[in-house]
């Protein structure tokens, strides 16, 4: 399935209804929602949801999260774009990732770290009453798009609340979140955002 070609489509219906739904957008940095904000702002009405628990160390999570609402805030929209800070509960990362510390990047513990953000945004989109739930994370080219949509639409059917489908790094997506980090001076992070993702790309 074409994730990029499946939001247009979307999208042009909503135009066509002439409806600006609510989105409640999980990011996972600055520089990774700084296209997806500029993008979706002119068709949603966004709550940019900072919900990362695997972001190592406490420090590190504190920068990227100020990063965020900086962004927010210097960025000029046709739609109002919120935010919303979920819980640091790094605990809640670390009992997932137990026995997957060992396994690469890209792998099954980062799956699972996919499903622990969007199982929150989802939770929060339905207990919000959100019409659509997304996150920022298809952006990134180390990021895997099919398994985030398939979490993604699994997740909509459970929690009953609307999955916006996406593969951001399409239509020059990255490369546009790149030139928007510098328009704006973000800090971008050499690391995807785990303890373990961090001891990785210093060995590298």
């Amino acid at each position: 399935m074409n994730y990029q070609k499946e939001l247009e489509k979307l999208i042009e219906g909503l135009g066509k209804e002439q409806k600006v739904p609510s989105l409640l957008l999980h990011s996972c940095c600055a520089p990774c929602s700084s296209y997806v904000l500029e993008y979706l702002s002119n068709y949603f009405e966004i709550t940019t949801f900072y919900y990362n628990p695997n972001i190592y160390p406490e420090s590190e999570y504190t920068k990227r999260i100020l990063e965020q609402q900086t962004l927010i805030a210097k960025m000029r929209t046709q739609h109002p774009i919120a935010f919303m800070a979920g819980a640091y509960d790094k605990d809640r990362f670390y009992e997932m990732a137990r026995g997957m510390e060992h396994l690469k990047e890209g792998g099954e513990r980062c799956f699972r770290c996919y499903e622990l953000r969007l199982r929150e945004a989802a939770e929060v989109a339905k207990k919000c009453g959100f019409d659509y739930f997304a996150t920022t994370l298809s952006i990134s080219p180390l990021k895997n798009a099919v398994r985030l949509n398939e979490i993604g639409l699994r997740l909509s059917k459970e929690f009953g609340v609307a999955y916006l489908p996406s593969d951001f790094k399409k239509k020059n997506g990255y490369k546009r979140s790149i030139e928007l980090s510098k328009k704006y001076g973000l800090y971008r992070q050499d690391y995807c955002g785990c303890e373990f993702s961090v001891a990785l790309s210093r060995r590298a």
